[in-house]
């Protein structure tokens, strides 16, 4: 019997948010496996004695990236992680997209601003910035240039905090026809999903925001599903890769862009789509039986 980790957070004092969480362990148990769900920064947990350690919902990870980060390293070294060590390296860091870029994958056109960097900002367009290690819209706001002073001011207190922001233009297709989120489990595709503006005008970049607002399911077109593949295959070490998402925006000629590319911890959305559970547990069950590579 394959035993597996389902690994999350504790969000006390608040429920948790993962709907697939219970989902995913009751479809694994009636697989045969012996499926427990566990916090990545319970001390008390034997990694060990897991065939497969599956990151799920570590959703505060970019705020204590340093520690997620070591235990990835430490798990890594005992048992099967998924995804591997040098993929969550990698993708916890958002400036990933400029080897994306690199690779010739279509991005939204990202600068980077660390600590101690001027407050370079556009003067002619509407733009967003937002942390290069972030979940959720976690400090991620969109700016007008008459709003200048303000977006300096969250610039000055993410470098307090340590944070690189990330400055892009405000891709106003997002207002129209959405983001999509395409999803890969087992090196394909299982699904896909729409959502829309996450970030309305005037919301502060501290302020709880809705991270899927308007969610239904999505059929990709064929040239969401080539830069989406494009993007996965230039991923370091992209053979390692149990699950992915890949989100979608439209640039202003009308092409796909990657917004964003999953490979932490992203959301299946398993309640949008009941019928991709067996698949996962299909793909998951492998990766389990392959044992530590």
């Amino acid at each position: 019997m394959p035993r597996i980790a389902l690994v999350t957070y504790d969000p006390r004092p608040e429920p948790s948010h993962d709907r697939d969480l219970p989902v995913l362990r009751e479809a694994l148990a009636a697989a045969g496996a012996a499926a427990d769900i566990a916090y990545w920064d319970d001390e008390g947990v034997d990694w060990a004695a897991y065939d497969l350690v599956l990151i799920r919902s570590t959703w505060d990870y970019s705020w204590r990236t340093a520690e997620f980060l070591a235990w990835v390293e430490r798990c890594g070294k005992v048992t099967r992680l998924a995804n591997p060590p040098a993929v969550v390296r990698w993708n916890v860091d958002k400036r990933y997209l400029g080897d994306l870029a690199a690779a010739g994958v279509p991005v939204v056109p990202t600068r980077y601003l660390p600590p101690g960097a001027a407050p370079d900002l556009p003067d002619d367009h509407e733009y967003v910035v937002k942390p290069t290690s972030g979940a959720g819209a976690r400090y991620a706001a969109r700016y007008t240039p008459a709003q200048h002073a303000t977006a300096v001011r969250q610039l000055a207190r993410m470098h307090e905090e340590g944070f690189t922001a990330m400055v892009q233009p405000y891709v106003r297709s997002i207002d129209s026809r959405g983001e999509r989120a395409l999803q890969f489990f087992g090196g394909q595709l299982l699904h896909a999903s729409r959502k829309q503006a996450v970030l309305a005008p005037g919301t502060a970049f501290d302020a709880k925001k809705v991270a899927h607002p308007g969610l239904e399911p999505w059929t990709p077109s064929a040239a969401e599903l080539a830069v989406a593949e494009g993007a996965l295959a230039a991923v370091p070490d992209a053979q390692g890769l149990l699950y992915a998402r890949v989100d979608l925006v439209d640039g202003d000629d009308g092409q796909p862009r990657v917004m964003e590319l999953e490979l932490v911890e992203p959301n299946l959305f398993l309640f949008l789509h009941p019928g991709s559970t067996g698949r996962v547990v299909e793909a998951v069950l492998a990766a389990a039986r392959a044992g530590h590579p």
